[in-house]
């Protein structure tokens, strides 16, 4: 069980954790998720999963199970071999209790070569993955993806003064990559997130990679941190929740703090 160390100090069951891990009833939010390692480590030769613990598992499924998109950078996607969403049994019956749509969508931000048209994030779906992209990408790679069953949403129109303001995430081809040189056609992310809210697509949640998440912050739409610390020091060169395009430091507002067996969950709100 859970343990409750801030705001107070309880034991938390599987339906308080639910409960303390919803979205907000109003309008669009925006969550990221990250497990780190205590000195500050996303990843373990290049994966997370050696990072994560029963805990951290616990409420990373919360964050797909009550959205209603998933979004991704594009490889992030590839690296950690994202699939579709396949709900099982304790998914289905929380989207249902939550009046959410059976199966949430991937919406992966890609402006073309991290990601194939055969990687299984298109191709392993129960739903068509969400493109999101900018208009100066490949119209030949754009219809490769359609071809593959995905919905292509181009947000961006090739303005190359947007990488100085949100970066591009999309062309980083795994987390420790070298960060590409700004070219032009990099995705705008505020209109994304909008277009993904103006479809319904209210409750976001972000999954990586860490250029992604800085880009978002740069871009003012992340509204929440659920950040897990593992119980582990990793080293080395890892690289950490948010890296790539420079922002202004944002305040976080700590909301809750759950422990168990020495890993701790922290929600932060982003001011």
């Amino acid at each position: 069980m859970m343990r409750e160390v801030f705001p107070g100090s309880r034991d938390r069951t599987g339906a308080d954790v639910e409960q303390l891990y919803r979205y907000p009833d109003r309008g669009r939010w925006l969550t990221v998720n990250f497990v780190s390692s205590a000195d500050g480590g996303i990843t373990v030769q290049g994966r997370s999963r050696a990072l994560s613990t029963p805990a951290d598992r616990v409420v990373y499924g919360l964050g797909s199970d009550l959205a209603d998109v998933v979004l991704l950078g594009a490889g992030t996607a590839v690296a950690e071999e994202f699939e579709g969403m396949h709900p099982d049994e304790q998914t289905a019956d929380r989207r249902r209790r939550h009046g959410l749509a059976p199966v949430a969508p991937i919406a992966v931000v890609s402006t073309g070569r991290s990601l194939p048209p055969d990687a299984p994030v298109l191709t392993r779906t129960l739903v068509p993955t969400i493109v999101i992209t900018s208009a100066a990408t490949d119209p030949a790679l754009c219809a490769a993806w359609s071809e593959a069953g995905a919905d292509v949403l181009v947000a961006g129109t090739g303005d190359p003064e947007l990488h100085a303001i949100t970066g591009d995430p999309a062309r980083q081809t795994s987390a420790g990559a070298p960060r590409p040189p700004a070219r032009a056609g990099d995705v705008d992310l505020r209109a994304a997130v909008e277009t993904l809210a103006g479809r319904g697509l209210r409750r976001i949640d972000c999954e990586g990679g860490p250029h992604l998440f800085a880009s978002l912050l740069a871009a003012g739409v992340v509204d929440e941190l659920r950040l897990t610390v593992s119980p582990m020091l990793v080293a080395g060169d890892a690289p950490r929740v948010a890296m790539g395009v420079p922002i202004d430091p944002k305040q976080l507002e700590l909301q809750t703090m759950l422990v168990e067996d020495s890993t701790v969950l922290l929600r932060y709100l982003v001011r």
